[in-house]
């Protein structure tokens, strides 16, 4: 089993903390930047096109709910199940850092930060 540590390279295009989950913590997934088999991610695809770290990098990223491919039936299921406000991550990695919310998330112990939560 993995330890959990602060690392940036953890956290996925759309702000979630790989270094959290617990499929990553026991080893059954690399995380959302080596997971070639989430071929299926068009978040991943589209940060993968254009070199970006997360959706935080994306100019065009000023209100989440008009982005069609972070805003997607797939993407809103896993924010439903994860009661994940995931817009509001990538506030926060825009508002400190992507290593600063890597640190956050590790010494919170949270895989992302819940509905309600940051605004």
């Amino acid at each position: 089993m993995r330890t959990m540590d602060s690392n940036p390279d953890l956290v996925a295009y759309c702000g979630l903390y790989c270094g959290r989950c617990s499929r990553y913590l026991k080893e059954r997934c690399p995380g959302c930047h080596e997971n070639e088999k989430a071929s299926w991610c068009e978040i991943r695809k589209c940060c993968k096109e254009n070199i970006y770290s997360s959706c935080a990098d994306c100019k065009e990223f000023s209100d989440p709910n008009q982005c069609k491919k972070y805003n997607n039936f797939i993407a809103r299921i896993i924010g439903f199940l994860l009661n994940s406000d995931r817009s509001a991550c990538i506030r926060q990695i825009k508002k400190i850092g992507i290593q600063e919310h890597a640190n956050t998330m590790a010494k919170e112990n949270k895989q992302t930060i819940k509905k309600g939560i940051l605004k």
